[in-house]
């Protein structure tokens, strides 16, 4: 048995594809994925020791060039570029295979479904949060230029209109797209892609799915990918010479205020009289002086430094909120887009962080919430709640996937 497992996007999107491609190698099946080839996502396939079947392009490369459209105009032909080049990416990728799992940006999976169409594979989604995901107990998100209606209070009224959106930014290129390949039209751009039954691979303590006729939504829990890399050993050294210190990094966010948030983090932190160690980023943050109470880093395994710091202020990416707290460190959110204030606002509903109010902190508003992630109470909570956490998801979901795949061959 064969899989591919296809995404497009940034971190958050490919490492749990890779958690997910071990534990079907080690229940003897081939898995693949194909990911964006940023050097980053290639070396974690390589550790994983997972075969990388290229995407159309690096993802910081159609950050940088492309993701930018001036008007309605553009973004549709953006996104019809995407599902055209991925369509050939995947394709290539996908012979051979038995089923293709998708995630990552719309127009992507859009492209592995018309592939898994064509080949007739088996075909399934995934998502790492609840939010994106048809439900009559949360509202949808609210894509750019498509706000929800204020006056409709009705969530399964919100979903309606949620079709009308995905099918407002992306049914032009997926409807040209498929009859180009020789597919016909589809009328809802989003259960096409989405499926009636998604996966949904996130922590259930951290966002239980309740049941609902909107989604037959399969909960497995997070997709961790164990990391066994030791920390560096200036790093260790910085560690060792104090109290534990303050973790600051913002992921793959780049932020426009990026410089002013880390001098205004390291402000706040040093103001509670605390270090800070600092993540660089996709924000290619940095120290702004040389003081000997921060230490700053490039890529590095958040599963041995969480542990060890006294909290955790981060974007609210669903990868790190998740890994914070199965660590047990308290958190500061500083969410800046779609899903990050949702996360944001489960991390303080469970009593384990702060969410900050909005994406541009001040020094007033980092102290106040990192106030709160360094009370007492707060890091006992944090050490309760990180024993529910569960770790065993990417298994879960591997031994599902071969299930679904095995009904669903001729016998």
């Amino acid at each position: 048995m064969r899989v591919l497992l296809s995404t497009y996007g940034s971190r958050g999107d490919v490492e749990p594809m890779v958690a997910l491609a071990v534990q079907l190698q080690a229940l003897g099946v081939e898995a693949v994925v194909s990911a964006p080839p940023d050097q980053e996502f290639a070396a974690l396939l390589a550790r994983a020791g997972v075969p990388l079947a290229p995407a159309f392009m690096p993802i910081r490369q159609w950050v940088s060039e492309r993701a930018k459209p001036s008007s309605t105009a553009d973004f549709h032909r953006l996104a019809s570029d995407m599902m055209a080049a991925q369509f050939a990416a995947i394709s290539a990728a996908a012979e051979g295979c038995d089923a293709i799992m998708a995630t990552g940006l719309f127009p992507s999976a859009s492209a592995a479904r018309s592939v898994a169409e064509l080949t007739g594979l088996s075909y399934s989604h995934v998502t790492f949060c609840p939010l994106f995901l048809p439900s009559h107990h949360h509202r949808p998100f609210p894509y750019p230029g498509h706000p929800l209606p204020p006056e409709v209070t009705d969530n399964r009224a919100l979903w309606d209109f949620n079709i009308r959106t995905m099918n407002a930014l992306f049914g032009e290129a997926l409807g040209a797209h498929r009859a180009a390949v020789g597919l016909p039209p589809v009328d809802n751009a989003r259960d096409h892609v989405f499926t009636k039954r998604p996966w949904l691979a996130s922590d259930p303590v951290l966002w239980p799915w309740r049941k609902t006729d909107l989604c037959d939504a399969v909960q497995t829990g997070a997709w961790i990918l164990p990391d066994q890399r030791p920390l560096p050993a200036e790093l260790e050294a910085f560690l060792a010479a104090g109290e534990p210190p303050v973790y600051v990094g913002f992921g793959s966010m780049f932020m426009q205020s990026a410089t002013d948030a880390a001098r205004v983090a390291i402000e706040a932190i040093r103001a509670q009289g605390r270090r800070a160690v600092v993540l660089k980023g996709w924000a290619e943050l940095a120290l702004g002086d040389d003081a000997r109470d921060c230490f700053i880093t490039g890529d590095v395994n958040q599963q041995a430094l969480f542990p060890r710091m006294a909290a955790v202020m981060h974007h609210g990416g669903a990868g790190t909120t998740t890994a914070a707290t199965r660590a047990g460190a308290p958190q500061v959110i500083v969410p800046q887009i779609v899903d990050q204030p949702y996360w944001a606002g489960r991390v303080a509903g469970l009593g384990v962080g702060a969410a900050h109010d909005g994406p541009t902190p001040t020094f007033e508003s980092l102290s106040a919430a990192l106030a709160t992630a360094l009370a007492p109470e707060t890091g006992a909570q944090a050490t309760a709640v990180s024993r529910t956490i569960r770790s065993d998801g990417a298994e879960v979901a591997a031994k599902l996937l071969i299930d679904a795949i095995g009904r669903k061959s001729p016998s």
